[in-house]
This record gives C-alpha cells, sequence and structure tokens, in this order.
C-alpha cells in the first residue's frame, strides 16, 4: 500500500471517530461539561434544540470528511473536488491544532485540563494526515 493511501485511510478513521464521539453527544449531550461547554448543557436543559441541531450537524460533518479520506485512499468512488476538499480539511484540522503550545504553557501554569491538549494533538495529527496523504497522491 502506498504512503499516501495509508495515511488517508488513517486520516479517515480519525475523522470516523470524532463523528462517533459527536453522536455520543447528540444523544447526551450533559457530557458537554466534560468538554466545558456548560452554556450547551445549560441550552439543552432549557429545551432548546441548538445543542442537538449543531451536534448533528458536526457529526455528518466528520463523516463527510471521513468519507473524503476514503475516497483519496481509492477505498470509495472518486468524490467531487476530492483535492481541494481534502486540503481544506487537511489545514482546518491543523489549524485547530495551533492551538496546542498554548494549551501546553496552560496545563504547565494553571492546571488546564489535559484532555485539550490531547484533542489538539488530535487535530494536528489528521491535519498532517490529510495534508500529507492528499499532497502525496
Amino acid at each position: 500500500m502506498d504512503i499516501s493511501r495509508y495515511l488517508l485511510i488513517l486520516g479517515s478513521g480519525a475523522s470516523f471517530l470524532i463523528a462517533v464521539l459527536h453522536l455520543a453527544l447528540v444523544f447526551k449531550p450533559q457530557w458537554y461539561r466534560y468538554f466545558g461547554a456548560d452554556e450547551l448543557v445549560q441550552l439543552y436543559e432549557q429545551g432548546s434544540p441548538f445543542t442537538v441541531l449543531v451536534t448533528s450537524g458536526l457529526t455528518l460533518m466528520f463523516a463527510a470528511w471521513g468519507a473524503y479520506a476514503l475516497s483519496g485512499a481509492g477505498v470509495i468512488r472518486q468524490l467531487p473536488l476530492l483535492r481541494t476538499v481534502l486540503i481544506s480539511i487537511g489545514v482546518i484540522y491543523v489549524l485547530r491544532g495551533l492551538l496546542l503550545p498554548s494549551e501546553l504553557v496552560k496545563v504547565l501554569e494553571s492546571g488546564y485540563p489535559v484532555r485539550f491538549v490531547v484533542f489538539s494533538t488530535g487535530s494536528l495529527v489528521a491535519g498532517l494526515l490529510y495534508l500529507v496523504g492528499s499532497l502525496a497522491r
């Protein structure tokens, strides 16, 4: 298996995992507290559909990102604007991952939750998988 295919398959796995985590939040919006989003839990508890609708949208978005990575890897048929979309997804993940240095400082200086460092690291890795995988195609 060539390296680009392998990287894009790994990237798809990351996106599908994130989609599954968001799907869990659709059914358990109270779990948003763990992610520091108490406002979203409050909206849900007040009967607002906002939390569930946004989280459902994010679930679909991350699943589509996973499908694009599989398409780039040749596992499924080629999707429209494949290269452009793969690079865009990679850039978005990397931009989210750029929070990593500031989060590391916060963890070391003020006891900021380590889970946010894990999320940023995961985003950075996923972005690099998409970018390197799509540019090596």
